[in-house]
């Protein structure tokens, strides 16, 4: 994917609890950064993700992530987060991720998290709802130039 193709972006400074007795970010931690840029995305269309009154029709599970690894981000980096969904189903929502570091042409990870829409209480998958597919749908189709960010 090219930077264009990113709606959202978060800026986030690594820090040492994140990182390797060699000041290298421990591999999980990557979908710590990415949990933390999905709640941003969804504050900036104005929702509170962990918020109850949300978490009563749209919780999320995750189903499947697949990350690459193609650089190593580092202790006090700034690391640029692009975030964007790139598609939605019945029950199901597709993220994409990519990392960068501050002035970087190429990614140092990237990402693909599905998640289900599920009821904590059943178990069960629900449907996404009407109003978020189509406020997320019109929040993707307006394309902002990610290329540089303030933060």
């Amino acid at each position: 994917m090219a930077r264009e193709d990113f709606r959202f972006g978060f800026r986030l400074r690594v820090r040492w609890g994140e990182c390797d007795a060699q000041g290298i970010v421990f591999n999980a931690q990557y979908m710590n950064f990415i949990e933390v840029a999905q709640a941003e995305y969804f504050r900036d269309l104005g929702l509170r993700l962990y918020g109850d009154e949300l978490r009563e029709r749209f919780d999320l599970a995750t189903v499947k992530s697949t990350l690459e690894y193609m650089a190593p981000a580092r202790v006090d980096d700034m690391l640029d987060i692009l975030v964007r969904v790139s598609h939605i189903g019945r029950t199901s929502i597709v993220f994409n991720t990519e990392m960068y570091h501050i002035g970087a042409k190429k990614p140092c990870n990237r990402a693909e998290v599905i998640y289900a829409n599920f009821d904590a209480d059943t178990g069960a998958a629900r449907p996404i709802p009407d109003d978020l597919r189509r406020l997320i749908g019109a929040y993707e189709a307006t394309r902002a130039d990610m290329a540089t960010m303030d933060g």
